[in-house]
């Protein structure tokens, strides 16, 4: 295990570091500066006032120069400011974070625990098994934005029991919860179909086994059979589709927070893209990239809890 953690997390800095290349070339490359943009909204800024501004924010140098600068800060720990907030960039950065992180962990475990139960269901009871499989086929038929828009007409307008959109002020457990229910909802109907799909197919494999058979014989009650000796074994796949769902449900809460107008990191990165601001969305972009990567590490480790012949 301490092997697997040091290979990977050199492999994660590495990707980070090749990212952030790319991300930074071409967002240099994209037309516009902030200074243009400056002198498009105020007319009165004379050549020189620009000159300033562009040395000032270090645009008079090289793109290599301007990377190298921002990658050596970087290192040191300082991130600079917000060319869009005037603030520094962690003080925008981490509000938007947290929320996107408590979006996709509620997401999360509402997608996994409906897909997981509706698969052992459909592989232990076999009528189950055509509604496991109906509700997989509809999860993957239906667009996120558009389930999103159908849920606010259906619950916040027609009916009014939920908020359509927006987030709650305070910490307070109740109110989180009323603002939370239809994003959560809308990116988890999302990505329930593979959680429904793959813990099928892997239970009505396991269940088919010779052990499974033995288990019985020996007189253990049916549950131990499903949860204790069939499902850690269809655990595995499952634990990878988790892995892999973690990159769509970072691209996924792009569109979900913008249709209910959720301050989290996918209205933060386009929001800095579109306004050059680099030290903000060069560090929003990788941060994101860090969460799929450290989401995959994750699956990796309770991979081999569940079976330690992976990690012979």
């Amino acid at each position: 295990m301490p092997g697997l953690l040091a290979g990977r997390l050199v492999q994660i800095g590495v990707v980070l570091a090749l990212l952030s290349v790319l991300t930074w070339l071409a967002m240099g490359l994209m037309p516009g500066d902030p200074v243009e943009l400056a002198l498009s909204a105020d007319p009165r800024l004379t050549a020189e006032d620009a000159a300033r501004l562009r040395a000032l924010h270090g645009l008079d140098q090289p793109l290599w120069g301007r990377y190298l600068a921002w990658a050596a800060a970087v290192l040191r720990g300082e991130f600079g400011f917000s060319r869009l907030y005037a603030v520094p960039v962690t003080e925008v950065l981490w509000p938007a974070l947290r929320s996107t992180l408590v979006l996709l962990g509620w997401s999360l475990l509402l997608s996994a625990g409906l897909g997981i139960g509706l698969g052992v269901l459909g592989a232990v009871r076999r009528p189950a098994g055509a509604l496991a499989d109906g509700v997989a086929l509809l999860a993957q038929s239906l667009p996120g934005f558009w389930l999103g828009i159908l849920l606010i007409i259906l619950f916040a307008v027609e009916l009014g029991w939920l908020p359509a959109g927006g987030m709650a002020e305070g910490w307070g457990l109740a109110e989180g919860a009323r603002f939370l229910a239809l994003p959560v909802a809308t990116l988890a109907f999302v990505n329930i179909a593979a959680y429904a799909r793959h813990s099928l197919s892997a239970m009505r494999e396991e269940m088919a086994q010779p052990y499974i058979r033995t288990a019985r014989m020996k007189g253990l009650p049916e549950r131990q059979v499903i949860w204790g000796h069939a499902f850690p074994n269809a655990a595995i796949p499952v634990v990878t589709v988790a892995a892999l769902d973690a990159g769509s449900l970072v691209s996924g809460a792009l569109v979900t927070e913008t249709i209910f107008a959720r301050p989290g990191m996918g209205k933060l990165i386009y929001d800095s893209i579109m306004g050059n601001d680099y030290n903000l969305a060069l560090l929003a972009l990788l941060l994101a990239a860090l969460v799929t990567m450290l989401a995959t590490l994750a699956a990796d480790i309770v991979q081999r809890i569940i079976d330690p012949r992976l990690a012979a």
